[in-house]
C-alpha cells in the first residue's frame, strides 16, 4: 500500500491550504491508497475526517490519525498512537524529548523525528539534544527518510542515520499546498488499515520502500536569506507557547497519574 505519511490539513494546521476532502481527492488521483494526518499539535484534521467519513470520496482509502508534535528542545516529531488511546495530552505542545519518548511508548505508540536534518529548531538532527545525547536515537521507532521540502543532503543524512540505528523509514510530503501533495511516498508490503496495523508493522521491523520528488516552492525557497528571521521567530514562539501551555501539561500529567 502506498501512503503519504506527513500531511497537514486546513482543518488542523493553520498554515495549510488543503481541506481533507481535497487532500484525499489529490492523493487518489496520484495513485495513493492512504495517508497519515499529521497536523501541528492538533487532531482537528482527523476529527474533520471522522465527521465526513460517510462521504464517497473516502471509500477505499485509509486515513490514519497522527500528529506532528513540537518538542521544547528537539524539533518536530511524528507520533502515532493506538486507536483506543486518549490523545489529549499529545495535542499540548512543549514537552522535552526525554519525557515525550517514554510517554509515547507507555501508551503503546510509535515516534520518530520529522525532517531530521532540516531547519534549525525544527529538526532533531540540528538540535543540541542530538549533539549531546545521540544515544536517544536508539529509542526512536522510525524516522522520516524522505521529505521533499528538504535538501538532498538533509535527506541523505536522514537515510544514513536510519541505517546506523536500523530504523524504519517513512516518506511524507509535508504538504501545506495542493501542488506538494503526494510528492513523497511510503510503500508498506502488507495491508495497513488502522493505526494498530501501522504500529505493529513498524515494531516488527518490517521493510518500507520510500521515495519521491523534491518540492521547490517552499516558503524558505521563496524567502531566501529572510528565512532565518522566520526560523528564529518560530523559536521564540515555540518557547513562549510551551511556557503558556505548561499549566495545562501539568494538569494532564496529574490526570494520568491518578488513572
Amino acid at each position: 500500500m502506498k501512503f503519504d505519511m506527513h500531511c497537514h490539513t486546513a482543518e488542523g494546521s493553520p498554515d495549510s491550504q488543503i481541506a481533507i476532502k481535497e487532500y484525499v481527492r489529490l492523493l487518489k488521483r496520484r495513485g495513493f491508497q492512504g495517508m497519515l494526518i499529521t497536523d501541528h499539535n492538533s487532531y482537528k484534521g482527523y476529527e474533520a475526517y471522522r465527521k465526513q467519513s460517510a462521504d464517497p470520496i473516502f471509500q477505499d482509502f485509509t486515513i490514519l490519525k497522527g500528529i506532528e508534535y513540537d518538542t521544547l528542545n528537539a524539533g518536530h516529531f511524528l507520533i502515532v498512537l493506538p486507536h483506543y488511546c486518549n490523545t489529549g495530552l499529545f495535542a499540548i505542545r512543549g514537552l522535552p524529548l526525554h519525557l515525550l519518548l517514554p510517554l509515547v511508548h507507555h501508551f503503546g505508540g510509535i515516534i520518530g523525528p520529522a525532517h531530521p536534518f532540516g531547519e534549525k529548531f525544527l529538526s532533531f538532527g540540528r538540535s543540541r539534544v542530538f549533539r549531546q545525547h545521540r544515544y536517544m536515537v536508539a529509542q526512536f521507532d522510525f524516522l522520516e527518510g524522505f521529505n521533499p521540502c528538504e535538501s538532498k543532503e538533509a535527506n541523505n543524512q536522514a537515510i544514513d542515520l536510519a541505517r546506523e540505528y536500523h530504523l524504519t523509514r517513512f516518506g511524507g510530503s509535508d504538504s501545506h499546498k495542493p501542488d506538494n501533495v503526494g510528492l513523497a511516498y511510503t510503500e508498506f508490503h502488507t495491508s495497513i488499515q488502522t493505526e494498530d496495523d501501522l504500529i505493529r508493522y513498524v515494531k516488527e521491523k518490517n521493510p518500507t520502500t520510500v521515495g519521491g520528488r523534491f518540492y521547490h516552492n517552499t516558503v524558505k525557497a521563496q524567502l531566501g536569506k529572510w528565512n532565518d528571521l522566520l526560523v528564529y521567530a518560530y523559536f521564540a514562539y515555540n518557547k513562549a507557547m510551551a511556557f503558556l501551555r505548561s499549566p495545562k501539561l501539568f494538569k494532564a500529567f496529574r490526570k494520568i497519574g491518578k488513572s
